[in-house]
């Protein structure tokens, strides 16, 4: 029997996770340490979406949370690492290469045949309920950054950035 090693499909995924994470990075490079703590709204209850630095802990913290639910399916019970609130957004870029490179290292021994599950005892149930294979959850992690960093760019334009 042959194992399939490729990882072209892997390789993409790791290279738009990539992009998305610079092009944050990208976002956040002139945001003063002073603006990155400032309340945006008091109309939200998710405390996740409160600041600018709510919102890149946020995404930092998933970012580890996908790899975890990743690793787990394989090695057992990794604990995601906690949240980190920091005071720059020098801090929250480091935060973000570290987290790609975690990724890049969950992927490691990751190949295009493990990508997609039909079988649900193969898949990762998350915390909020959803099911998803690796494919599935990756494609997730990128927008959900996508959409972190779109509403990071709106509060930029609140904030008069």
């Amino acid at each position: 029997m042959t194992i399939n090693k490729s990882k072209n499909a892997v390789n993409a995924l790791l290279s738009e996770y990539r992009k998305v994470i610079v092009e944050l990075q990208n976002v956040i490079q002139n945001i003063p340490d002073e603006k990155l703590i400032m309340p945006i709204t008091s109309a939200t209850n998710d405390e996740d979406c409160k600041s600018i630095q709510t919102i890149l802990a946020h995404v930092v913290n998933s970012g580890y949370g996908y790899c975890v639910y990743i690793r787990n399916l394989r090695e057992g019970t990794i604990e995601r690492p906690k949240k980190e609130i920091r005071k720059s957004t020098e801090e929250y870029k480091t935060d973000l290469n570290n987290v790609l490179l975690y990724t890049y290292e969950t992927f490691d021994t990751i190949y295009d045949s493990d990508l997609e599950s039909f079988n649900d005892l193969e898949k990762i149930k998350t915390s909020w309920g959803q099911v998803y294979d690796i494919e599935q959850l990756f494609e997730h992690a990128i927008v959900h950054i996508l959409r972190h960093r779109r509403q990071i760019e709106n509060f930029k334009t609140t904030l008069e950035i």
